[in-house]
């Protein structure tokens, strides 16, 4: 059960509109509010995975910065590669499809960064965890069934390891369970901690 939401001492901003990260932040039962950076998502030439997603969770977090001058700002973001080629969201069953098959029996590397940035400051303290999730040798019909049943076009992978997708896993290797899903909480409650918030302390 998630925890009743509590106030915490410094204003929470999390940099996203995902909903599958508001929910994850809604864990941790601290008060935050969500808005969408504007950021330019484009990869450079040659930006491998943890590069990339390191990069983008950083400039979410200070797009929305100058708006919250006393917050910490949570920014976060997830790349996806399979043989160091990196995989967006597929937006379309098609592209979906075609994804989940490049990815059957053949494992994908998902590497999440997660920030905080004290707007007060400009201190900034982040890490990236790394989940590599291994595919069954799958069916054609398999996945067509699949894509239709959850139609994941926002997830990069073109999965939900969280619901239905698991079907597809022969494992998950991960220090954390919730950075698949797009919010590592483990990491994020060591980096809030840095700053003296924790969902644990007294007065939350």
């Amino acid at each position: 059960m998630i925890p009743a939401a509590q106030p915490a001492r410094r204003p929470l901003v999390l940099a996203s509109s995902s909903r599958y990260r508001k929910t994850l932040l809604a864990r941790l039962g601290l008060r935050f509010v969500a808005a969408s950076p504007e950021v330019d998502e484009t990869p450079r030439p040659g930006e491998r995975g943890t590069t990339l997603a390191t990069r983008l969770a950083l400039a979410k977090a200070a797009a929305l910065a100058l708006d919250h001058p006393e917050a910490l700002v949570i920014g976060s973001d997830q790349i996806a590669s399979l043989d160091e080629r990196l995989i967006g969201k597929p937006g379309s069953r098609d592209a979906a499809i075609a994804q989940l098959a490049a990815a059957a029996g053949r494992d994908v590397l998902f590497e999440t960064a997660v920030c905080v940035l004290d707007a007060a400051s400009g201190r900034i303290e982040s890490r990236v965890v790394s989940t590599t999730v291994g595919f069954r040798a799958l069916e054609r019909s398999e996945i067509e069934a699949y894509v239709e049943l959850e139609p994941a076009f926002d997830c990069a992978g073109a999965f939900k390891a969280e619901a239905l997708g698991i079907a597809l896993c022969r494992r998950i290797d991960s220090p954390d369970p919730t950075a698949l899903i797009g919010l590592p909480l483990i990491a994020l409650c060591e980096l809030l901690a840095v700053f003296g918030e924790s969902p644990l302390s007294p007065g939350q």
